[in-house]
């Protein structure tokens, strides 16, 4: 950012109203936080590589999940057929 850019918002926050200068502040805290967040895990999946506990990085599927049916089982509860063969 140019310091002409910066100059330019700093005078368009004297037109704010003082709620106004709220609801900026908040945004401004919530972007903060996201970037350190993110700044963090980097740091995090970097040690990971780097220290040989992981060889990638997968990102997660980006395609929406799909409705599951249930299925009608007959007889008992599969829970309680759980719990019977733990015994």
């Amino acid at each position: 950012m140019t310091q002409a850019q910066l100059n330019q918002i700093l005078e368009q926050l004297e037109t704010l109203a003082p709620y106004e200068l709220c609801q900026l502040y908040q945004v401004i805290q919530t972007y903060i936080a996201n970037r350190e967040q993110a700044v963090h895990q980097a740091k995090f999946h970097q040690a990971l590589l780097t220290s040989g506990l992981i060889q990638q990085l997968k990102q997660p599927s980006s395609s929406p999940v799909t409705q599951r049916r249930l299925i009608q089982v007959d007889g008992k509860p599969i829970s309680e057929t759980i719990i019977e063969e733990r015994r």
